[in-house]
């Protein structure tokens, strides 16, 4: 996926910047639909949208088992809810619906836009809470998409482009929220940190967010707030 043209969000930012950060989930998927909107670029597979809708055509998506979720637009935590949540003691007394309602770092770490990807409906329900890692390759489980899911295993294995990216939200949100990871995903970032470095398109996007957020992810490197405006 190519997020050059996320230069163009910092026109959109520096009018906006000022609304300060979501407080809520809801929140963060309205910011996020005018965040995305000039480059409009799926996460997991590249692909185009217009509105909510997604060109699966143009970019040789073919649907697993969900035509109508693939070809509409939502909104992924990269760190998933559930593994912000279910470290935390209002998950241990009433689930999701209980950490948005009571926990207060809950509510930021499920708000925070740096950790928010549009995604195809399709891939982000068969993603579910897995956790990251190396897969055999197996073309053709969404046509061309490389993103791909072992449903046995519950794991998935992202397309390399965004992979570095993936490593550096998880650190970001770890140290953040007081998120702890295994061993053995903090060494697969590690891995994936090194050997996809940080692109021109994953520093404007963590400018363009920290805009709203009022903070970078320093693991992407450094923002300059004074230029939101």
């Amino acid at each position: 996926m190519n997020f050059r043209c996320l230069a163009l969000l910092l026109v959109f930012v520096a009018t906006g910047a000022q609304a300060g950060a979501p407080r809520t989930f809801n929140e963060a998927k309205k910011v996020a639909w005018k965040l995305y909107a000039p480059q409009s670029t799926e996460f997991y597979c590249g692909c185009k949208y217009t509105g909510n809708r997604v060109d699966l055509a143009a970019c040789g998506y073919v649907p697993r088992k969900n035509a109508n979720r693939a070809a509409r637009i939502e909104w992924e935590h990269i760190v998933p809810a559930w593994q912000i949540g279910h470290q935390r003691q209002c998950w241990q007394q009433g689930g999701r619906k209980n950490c948005t309602r009571y926990d207060p770092v809950y509510q930021r770490a499920e708000a925070d836009l740096h950790n928010l990807v549009p995604s195809i409906g399709e891939v982000n329900g068969d993603r579910s809470n897995f956790s990251f890692g190396w897969l055999p390759v197996q073309k053709g489980q969404y046509g061309s998409c490389l993103t791909q899911v072992d449903f046995k295993a519950k794991k998935v294995m992202p397309r390399p482009s965004i992979r570095g990216m993936i490593a550096r939200t998880y650190f970001y949100m770890s140290k953040q929220y007081g998120l702890h990871l295994s061993k053995q995903d903090r060494r697969l970032y590690e891995a994936w940190d090194k050997t996809y470095p940080v692109q021109a398109w994953e520093r404007q996007r963590n400018q363009s967010v920290a805009c709203v957020m009022g903070r970078g992810n320093e693991f992407v490197g450094p923002v300059n707030l004074k230029a939101c405006g």
